[in-house]
């Protein structure tokens, strides 16, 4: 179960993140959308959508810092461990409350609506539940770890150097024996979120870079 989870599971969510996105645009591309529903409730959205997505980019831009620059470039940079933990949390704490409050303020905002929960689909609501796991287990893990509660443990030379291998096609799995339970949760969530995303209104987000700030305004009509 060790080999699968940690050496074969994320294959299989990069193989739908990257094959089930393209087969979707490919085949759905009018349903390339995040679904807006703005004309429906207006309620709180700007400052709910502005909260999560900065939370979404600082902690975008903090584990690819944390997990894909190596302990030693860091080190040679003079940035000792202590300095380095100061700094993430710097950048991590605001990230995870900004992110947390948005994500609670649109989930308040989509099931508190009645208008908003029928125009709500089952996938929506699969995809909602493995945010909030993985919003959660990130958030939980970064408290735990820099209280000092899961002891001495460094996931910058277990869980960042098991990504790498991962990414380089030589999937080291013992690195993860002694990652505590609640990071290892973090992991899967993330597993799971690729796994769902080319199926959700996540696509959305792939169309940053190209079309969306040169887009015409979809425009509805009031009545």
């Amino acid at each position: 179960m060790s080999d699968f989870l940690w050496g074969a599971l994320p294959y299989v969510a990069f193989t739908f993140l990257i094959v089930g996105t393209a087969v979707r645009y490919s085949r759905d591309e009018r349903n390339w959308t995040t679904k807006s529903s703005e004309f429906l409730s207006k309620k709180s959205l700007k400052i709910a959508v502005w909260m999560f997505h900065l939370g979404l980019f600082m902690a975008i831009g903090g584990h690819f810092i944390g997990i894909l620059v190596p302990k030693f470039l860091t080190d040679d940079f003079g940035i000792d461990e202590h300095l380095y933990h100061m700094i993430a949390l710097s950048g991590g704490i605001p990230a995870g409350i900004l992110f947390f409050v948005g994500f609670f303020m649109l989930m308040q905002r989509r099931f508190g609506n009645p208008k908003m929960s029928v125009n709500t689909s089952k996938i929506d609501g699969v995809l909602y539940l493995i945010l909030f796991g993985a919003i959660a287990t990130g958030c939980l893990s970064t408290a735990l770890n820099a209280t000092g509660i899961l002891g001495d443990f460094n996931y910058r030379e277990t869980i960042s150097p098991w990504f790498r291998s991962i990414l380089m096609l030589q999937p080291d799995v013992e690195l993860m024996e002694s990652v505590p339970l609640i990071f290892k949760c973090h992991m899967l969530m993330w597993m799971a979120t690729a796994i769902i995303f080319p199926f959700t209104r996540l696509v959305h987000c792939l169309s940053f870079p190209f079309e969306y700030f040169v887009r015409s305004s979809i425009i509805y009509r009031k009545k």
